[in-house]
C-alpha cells in the first residue's frame, strides 16, 4: 500500500481549512485517511503560529515508513526541519504557450501591415497634390476641350445661390449663404433663419 502525506480540504465555500493527513494514495482527497497529523489554515497570516500545526513525531514516523508528502506538505515539513525539500527551478514557467506565440506573431504582422499602409497613405497625397495643382490651371484655362472657364463657373454658382436664397433674406445672410453654397455646404430652406451664437 502506497501512503502519502497530503492535505484534505474542509471548511465552507471560500473559507478553506485543511487537515494534514496520512492516507492511502488511491483514496479520494477528502475521503478516508489513516491518521491526522496536523492542520493548515490558509486564511491566517503567514507569521501566525496557528497557520500550520504539525505533529512532528508522527510526521517523522510516517516519513521513515516511506510515506510520500505532496509538494505543499513537503514545504511544511521543510519549514519544520523534518525533510529537506529541493528548490525547484522552472525557467519555462513564464514563457507563453504555442498558441499564444502564434497569436502574438499574427498581431505583430497585422501591426506591421497597418504601419506600411499608413506610410503609403502619407506618401501618396504628397505625390498626388502637385499633380492636382498642375491640372487645375489647365482645366480653368482650356476652353477648346469643353471645360468650363472659372468665370463661367462663378456665374453659375451665383445663379444657384440666387435661386436658393429667399427674397426677404437680409444682405449679410445672403452673402453667408452664398459662401456656403460655393463651398458645397447646404443652403437653408425657406423660412429658416441663420443661427446666431
Amino acid at each position: 500500500m502506497a501512503t502519502s502525506i497530503r492535505l484534505s480540504r474542509g471548511g465552507s465555500k471560500k473559507r478553506p481549512y485543511y487537515k494534514i493527513v496520512v492516507a492511502d494514495s488511491r483514496s479520494p482527497r477528502d475521503g478516508r485517511f489513516i491518521e491526522r497529523i496536523g492542520s493548515y489554515n490558509p486564511l491566517l497570516a503567514k507569521d501566525n503560529p496557528e497557520r500550520v500545526k504539525l505533529d512532528n513525531e508522527r510526521a517523522q514516523h510516517w516519513l521513515s515508513v516511506g510515506a510520500q508528502p505532496t509538494d505543499r506538505v513537503a514545504r511544511f515539513l521543510d519549514a519544520a526541519g523534518l525533510k529537506e525539500r529541493a528548490a525547484r527551478s522552472n525557467p519555462k514557467k513564464a514563457e507563453p504557450g504555442e498558441k499564444a506565440k502564434e497569436r502574438a506573431e499574427e498581431r505583430a504582422a497585422k501591426a506591421a501591415e497597418a504601419e506600411e499602409a499608413a506610410k503609403e497613405a502619407a506618401a501618396a497625397p504628397a505625390e498626388e497634390a502637385p499633380a492636382a495643382e498642375e491640372a487645375a490651371p489647365e482645366a480653368a484655362e482650356s476652353d477648346a476641350t469643353g471645360s468650363v472657364k472659372t468665370e463661367e463657373t462663378a456665374e453659375a454658382v451665383a445663379d444657384a445661390v440666387a435661386d436658393e436664397v429667399p427674397a426677404e433674406t437680409p444682405a449679410e445672410d445672403a452673402a453667408a449663404i452664398a459662401e456656403e453654397v460655393a463651398e458645397g455646404g447646404p443652403a437653408p430652406a425657406e423660412g429658416e433663419e441663420k443661427a446666431e451664437g
